[in-house]
């Protein structure tokens, strides 16, 4: 089969198995950022060293749960998923086995499967945390002092790590644990170069100033432990911000601020406890401080331990032995001084990073009742450098161990499935290492027991050690004695062979403690350092057991193997694509070391030995139908290699094929060519004879054209000769009548313009004298007046202090207010006056200038009529007499008229002058009028004064109206009058006072419980209170039941509004109406299931608070200001009308400008108190719940549908293999629709409980817009992780459906349907890029901008690289297509949001209660009929309709 572009996802697909097959197919998903890939079970993980959010999110787990192995594309989650899914089913233990070289990002994987068992698992928070979160806070504290810089890898774990999840019979997490192996202890003191040592050595160093100063610390280049090599700093890494990190995850863990204390006092003295360097003392081998500086260190060690420094001296250089007659004490040479140093410094960080284990390990808290367990092993991979020492050797062992139970599983694999499909299959060989497991670990003789004898003998030495080895093993055919070297010795191990140095071996497999250390350190005033070395038990310090390192983790070893085959293993091979640490570089050599080291290349070998090519039957048939009949059982096993003889043989029938249809279609464009061709001649000739016949026609056209031109230009020179003569005439005559006419008319317009001016000056000084006039008076009258009104004010003033009333001194306010209006209107009337005076000027200066205008139009007549005349006399006369004696006429007028026009220019100037002075006039008359403007605006703001102070007192008056609203309320319940208090009858009998006859008579008329009061004061009755708490519970009972509809209204909503408003719950400070109106509507929506149910009440609540967003309004001063602004408050009855709005409840009027209304059948405003405000705000969160219970029922109602309509194409394919393909074909194409269709009728039948309900069309389309946003997402996230869904097939198929879905909204129509079919557009226009043609000619533009705008490169990118073409074998786009994708990409991947190609299902409400009482219209709620219950009820007479 051949291989698509981007390579196949799992690796047994391939159809030559072997290792240039297996680099390729990973390079190819490397560059596509597809870092997953699969070899049966296993996963390959490659390194992408960048970050990729997108394939790790909440939407990828989603998908990935529950999901079969290998339906989706390969992913970390599937592995963790089938573990948990194994556990849960079978109760069996599981275990994930992360390896890998440094640097191949096993840590990385350990935290997402973590991540992912914690979602399938996730319990409650403990503390705040779960179990996954406390495991994952805990990796800052160990990677702060457990891993190191390398080589290969900046922050390389030094340790190898087991997380054991424990989980309870429910699935879900109730513990875990944290176990540790093989501590690169010797890195504590020494350090290869440019590698480092634990991180936590430099974060202190980098520490704040204070704790600097504290510890005595300096630059890591000052300290022995850290200058060993010269790496102090790692790129992009800040050890300050480091540090501060570590201490809050030690803070998160629970380490408590003196115990981090205490750690970080430990690491500093191991710090200075590396700086005391020894020389030889006085004595024979005796080593003593060297110098002033070792001797300060050697002072801050003991400080910071909290031991004594000349007992730490002591301990370094000193030894003592106990023999059975004295203690000796012998001291040490500069050299042992030094070792025995090192040693102290290894022994305490180790101890302390087991006690951080420890801590963290009772941080989280384990579950002893747990019997099912998730394992996930984060351990070293196998190791060569150019010096492998005793960590090297340690690790490279686990790894065999590893190996082995990974070739077995393997094996055991194969074999289930040859078993289960029931194939003949000889023993398949495979290689065992057991052979060098033997020589490592058997006992007595193997490598471990020899270095553990070795180290018990004082006198050995690595050489005798060596020598040891090349005696016992020089046979064996695993170990190998080097030429060029006395000391090393080399191991063939199962990834290659590996030469080891043993010089240091003795030294860090010796795993004792030293007794003057273990005495020191136990007897410190530290409790912390104390109980790092707590005191042995009795019989380990008896016993004179060797203990080592290599049998130590021997051990650790041995449990971790038993653990891990108590468990079903999953394995992921975490891969390093190259050494540099950067993207897209993949180094072949590189990575095939690692597949091989991985154990990778050994499982593709067990499976190239039997059958690699395995094909499920469908998809074989499907395939190779054309070229064998139908064989086998479920499967088709083939032998290696013969995958690609059957895909050659299809290739070879299909080109015959191709070449026949090729054939036919080429001999059929040639006859249409051909056809094409004659068509086109006989055209061409009959185009040439038009063309000529045209050329004819238009010649002789032309000659016709020039005879007639000549004609024409010869009449044309005639009549243009004749007409200068005639027009020379004319103007000859014209000028001469001219001149006339002009030198009348300047005479007569002199005379009348020196008249005209003469009495306009007159008029305008009389007009000026009246205007000062009348200016005096008003300004003596203005000034009298508000004398008089100053008067009366103080005699107001006095009469309110000697009353004490306010009304009185409101209306005395209002009569000021209404005078000083008085005063303002009457400048306003001045200001009228003066601009109506400057109107009547400006309008005489232009009805002069109109008559002026009128003059000269008679004169240019006149000047006309003498022309006419002129012109007659010289026709008349003789020619050459009477010329001589018109030229002296009108020589004569000339100078007549000049000396008019001299007269007229003086008169002009003067009037000039005189239009100067009344301008000047003018702006001393605007300046004075401007004076008064500034007056009157002071006036308005003195005004404004008042009304305010006019207001403050109306407010105090309002709250003592509501003071006696309250006491007549209490009244009214009282009944009696007799029960009044004094105060309360002396204001009701004064508020009666002034009410006139008209609205005592109408008060008499609409208040029949007034007219009543006196007749029932001896009679025995409820209160009114009792007998409301019986008619709320009536309409409680009354609205639980279903109420139905009238005219598309909710009647359980119109008859709460009504009852509410009648009995104005709304502008009550308490009552309980609200809380149970509430309570009802959540008893009544508890099943959640009922769509009925929660259609009917999300319809009823969405009406009655439409109604009550209509209606209320919140109390207080500003929104009853107007309302007393509208009123006439400057009457005694508007003031009496204002007092009875707070009518008591009994009476049920309002006073409107002495008109009398009643009745609630019409919206009005009322003034809402807390409760009715508290009542809406609750219904609007009960609408929002019910809107949103309705669409997640839906949701769920479709989502089985959606997911076997995005798998029908699979049930097709293989439904090949029950019978022919057409009639496959087209039971797969209905049983796609029956899907799609089942949606649709989901659709149409919620569409009629929505209907039948009335819901608001609003509501209901802002419904279907978020289930096809549902539908969009769930489609559009599972075409993108499901590469067999983003096929050429699943497109038509997916299509079809789509189209049904239009169909559905177009019957729907646009009043509940809405802008739904608009939410699909993410699928619609990926289905779209799969069923086109031709993908390959397609440039980026156009796919972006015309095919699929809406869709993001990222998600383009993952279409373009999934897809095939399972029905005509195309390709998809081009290579370059592709990496200008990836370009872009590559520039935007810091984005998360970019990066991200899934899309989000928008959960949220829609709308807000503004949108939704606009989009709903007036409801009128007068003609409701009330139901049985309530109706013969006299209490609810109010809700019968009312007879117009």
């Amino acid at each position: 089969m051949e291989a698509p572009a981007g390579g196949v996802d799992d690796m047994t697909k391939l159809s030559y198995l072997h290792e240039p097959g297996v680099l390729e197919n990973l390079k190819s998903r490397y560059e596509l950022n597809e870092i997953y890939t699969y070899t049966g079970n296993i996963l390959i993980a490659i390194n992408p060293f960048q970050r990729l959010p997108h394939i790790y999110d909440g939407h990828m787990m989603q998908q990935y749960k529950g999901a079969p192995f290998g339906e989706l594309s390969p992913h970390v989650f599937a592995v963790a998923d089938v573990a948990y899914r194994a556990m849960v089913n079978e109760g069996k233990s599981n275990s994930i086995l992360v390896s890998g070289e440094s640097g191949a990002g096993k840590t990385e994987t350990t935290k997402m499967l973590m991540r992912y068992l914690a979602y399938l698992g996730g319990r409650a928070a403990t503390e705040g945390r779960t179990v996954e979160q406390q495991v994952l806070e805990s990796n800052p504290v160990l990677e702060a002092f457990g891993n190191a810089k390398t080589v290969r890898n900046n922050n390389s774990s030094r340790f190898g790590k087991f997380v054991e999840i424990q989980f309870d019979k429910h699935g879900r997490i109730s513990g875990a644990a944290i176990r540790t192996y093989l501590l690169e202890r010797s890195r504590v003191c020494q350090v290869n170069d440019p590698e480092r040592n634990y991180h936590c050595f430099y974060l202190l160093c980098a520490a704040p100033q204070e704790e600097i100063e504290k510890y005595k610390l300096d630059h890591p280049k000052t300290f022995h432990y850290l200058n060993q090599s010269k790496c102090f700093e790692l790129v992009g890494v800040s050890d300050a911000h480091d540090y501060l990190a570590t201490r809050r995850a030690m803070d998160i863990v629970g380490i408590s601020a003196k115990e981090q204390e205490a750690i970080f006092r430990v690491v500093a003295a191991i710090l200075h406890l590396g700086n005391i360097v020894f020389t030889k003392g006085k004595e024979v081998d005796s080593s003593v401080p060297k110098d002033e500086k070792a001797k300060f260190h050697l002072k801050t060690t003991a400080e910071l331990l909290m031991c004594d420094a000349v007992a730490l001296e002591d301990a370094l250089c000193k030894r003592v032995m106990i023999t059975p007659e004295e203690v000796i004490k012998r001291s040490l040479d500069p050299q042992s001084a030094a070792i025995s140093r090192d040693g102290l410094a290894k022994t305490i960080y180790s101890r302390l990073f087991d006690w951080l284990v420890d801590k963290i390990n009772n941080s989280i808290g384990q579950d002893p009742t747990s019997k099912c367990l998730i394992g996930v092993l984060d351990i070293y991979g196998f190791e060569s450098f150019k010096t492998n020492s005793f960590e090297q050797f340690c690790i490279n062992f686990t790894n065999e161990k590893l190996q082995q139970h990974f070739n077995q599983h393997v094996f055991k694999m194969e074999q289930e499935e040859y078993t289960k499909e029931q194939i003949n299959w000889s023993y398949i060989e495979f290689v065992d290492n057991q052979d060098v497991l033997d020589l490592i670990e058997k006992k007595p003789g193997g490598i471990i027991a020899l270095l553990d004898e070795a180290c018990m003998f004082p006198k050995s030495t690595h050489e005798t050690f060596s020598n040891k080895l090349y005696q016992t093993f020089k046979s064996h055919k695993r170990f190998i004695k080097p030429k060029l070297s006395r000391t090393d010795f080399t191991i063939s191990h199962y990834a290659g062979e590996v030469q080891y140095q043993s010089d240091q071996f003795l030294d860090k497999n010796k795993d004792y403690v030293v007794a003057e250390h273990q005495e020191l350190l136990g007897a410190s005033k530290c409790q912390f350092v104390a109980g790092l070395f707590p005191p042995p038990p009795e019989e380990t310090s008896k016993s004179s057991k060797f203990s080592s390192i290599g049998s130590r983790f021997k051990l650790q070893l041995q449990s971790l193997m038993e653990t891990l085959n108590s468990t079903e293993p999953h394995y992921i091979r975490c891969v390093k694509p190259n050494n540099l640490l950067k993207p897209a570089i993949f180094e072949n050599v590189n990575i095939m070391q690692q597949l091989r080291c991985g154990g990778v290349l050994e499982a593709i070998r067990i499976s190239c030995a039997g059958y690699p090519t395995r094909r499920a039957f469908f998809e074989f048939i499907n395939r190779f139908g054309l070229l064998a009949p139908e064989i086998g059982k479920t499967k088709v096993f083939l032998r290696a290699g013969q995958m690609a003889e059957l895909d050659a043989r299809r290739a070879e029938v299909l080109n015959n094929a191709a070449k026949i249809i090729q054939r036919r279609v080429l001999t059929h464009v040639t006859r249409k060519r051909f056809i094409a061709l004659r068509k086109a001649v006989i055209s061409i000739q009959a185009l040439c004879r038009g063309r000529l016949a045209s050329k004819i026609f238009h010649e002789m056209k032309r000659e016709a054209a020039a005879v007639n031109i000549q004609k024409n230009a010869r009449r044309y020179e005639a009549r243009k000769s004749y007409k200068r003569l005639h027009s020379s005439a004319l103007v000859v005559q014209t000028g001469l009548r001219t001149m006339a006419a002009c030198k009348q008319f300047r005479f007569r317009r002199q005379t009348k313009a020196v008249i005209f001016m003469q009495a306009r000056w007159r008029c305008h000084r009389a007009a000026s004298y009246y205007k000062r006039l009348k200016r005096g008076a008003i300004v003596s009258q203005t000034r009298w007046r508000g004398r008089v009104a100053r008067k009366e004010l103080r005699k107001l003033k006095m009469e309110a202090r000697e009353t004490g009333a306010l009304k009185e001194a409101k209306n005395k306010l209002e009569k000021q207010v209404e005078e000083l209006t008085w005063r303002l209107q009457l400048e306003k009337r001045m200001r009228t006056d003066l601009e109506e005076a400057k109107v009547q000027e400006t309008a005489k200066f232009q009805s002069s200038l109109e008559e002026l205008q009128k003059k000269l139009e008679e004169a240019n007549a006149a000047i006309a009529k003498e022309k006419e005349v002129a012109k007659q006399a010289i026709e008349e006369a003789p020619p050459v007499v009477q010329e001589t004696q018109v030229i002296v006429q009108d020589t004569e007028k000339i100078d007549s008229l000049n000396a008019e026009v001299d007269n007229l220019k003086a008169s002009l100037d003067i009037e000039k002058q005189r239009a100067d002075e009344a301008e000047k006039n003018f702006s001393e008359v605007q300046e004075a009028s401007e004076e008064r403007r500034k007056k009157l605006e002071e006036t308005q703001k003195k005004v404004q004064q008042l009304q305010d102070s006019m207001k403050s007192l109306e407010e105090k008056l309002t709250n003592l109206e509501s003071e006696n609203q309250v006491l007549r309320q209490q009244a009214v319940s009282m009944a009696p009058n007799k029960f009044l208090s004094g105060r309360s009858r002396s204001i009701m009998q004064r508020t009666e006072s002034h009410i006139p006859p008209e609205a005592k008579t109408g008060l008499d008329l609409h208040s029949p419980s007034i007219n009543q009061r006196d007749e029932v004061d001896d009679k025995p009755q409820k209160s009114l209170n009792e007998k409301q708490q019986e008619n709320q519970e009536l309409l409680i009972r009354c609205i639980t039941q279903h109420l139905g509809f009238q005219g598309k209204r909710p009647i359980a909503a119109c008859i709460i509004y009504k009852c509410l408003l009648q009995w104005r719950s709304f502008e009550v400070e308490r009552t309980s109406v609200f809380d149970r109106i509430i309570q009802t509507i959540g008893h009544a929506i508890e099943i959640q299931d009922n769509n009925d149910v929660l259609a009917y009440w999300l319809s009823n609540a969405s009406t009655l608070l439409l109604l009550l967003q209509r209606t209320l309004k919140a109390s207080g001063a500003a929104g009853m200001a107007p309302q007393r602004r509208r009123s006439s408050s400057a009457t005694l009855f508007g003031r009496m009308t204002q007092s009875f709005r707070g009518a008591p409840q009994g009476v049920n009027l309002s006073l409107i400008n002495g008109t009398i209304s009643g009745g609630v059948d019409t919206l009005r405003q009322v003034e809402a108190k807390y409760p009715a405000l508290l009542f809406k705000q609750q219904l609007t969160a009960y609408v929002e719940k019910i809107y949103g219970m309705i669409r997640d029922n839906l949701k769920k109602e479709i989502s089985p549908l959606l997911g076997l309509c995005i798998q029908a194409p699979r049930t097709s394919r293989a439904s090949l293999v029950k019978g022919a393909r057409s009639v496959a074909n087209t039971a797969a194409q209905q049983a796609l629709i029956a899907h799609w269709q089942g949606i649709v009728k989901s659709l149409g039948n919620f569409l009629n409980t929505l209907k039948t309900n009335h819901v608001p069309p609003f509501l209901v389309r802002k419904v279907f817009t978020q289930i096809f946003s549902f539908i969009n997402v769930q489609l559009f996230n599972s075409l993108l992780l499901r590469r067999e869904c983003c096929s050429f097939s699943n497109g038509e198929y997916v299509k079809a459906g789509l189209a049904e879905l239009e169909h559905w909204c177009y019957k729907a129509t646009d009043e509940y349907a809405g802008s739904a079919w608009d939410e699909l557009k993410h699928i619609r226009q990926a289905i779209g890029f799969l069923v086109i043609h031709q993908k390959p000619k397609k440039t980026l533009d156009e796919i972006s901008h015309d095919l699929c705008p809406v869709l993001s490169i990222q998600q383009l990118y993952r279409i373009s690289t999934m897809y095939w073409d399972d029905k005509y074998g195309t390709h998809s786009v081009s290579s370059d297509v592709i990496s200008n994708m990836r370009v872009l990409m590559t520039e935007d991947s810091n984005n998360a949001v970019s990066n991200s190609f899934l899309l989000d299902d928008d959960s949220s409400i829609p709308f807000s209660v503004d949108d939704l009482s606009k989009s709903m219209e007036q409801i009128d709620i007068s003609d409701i009929e009330p139901p049985p219950l309530i109706r013969e009820n006299s209490g609810f007479s109010f809700l019968l309709p009312r007879a117009d």
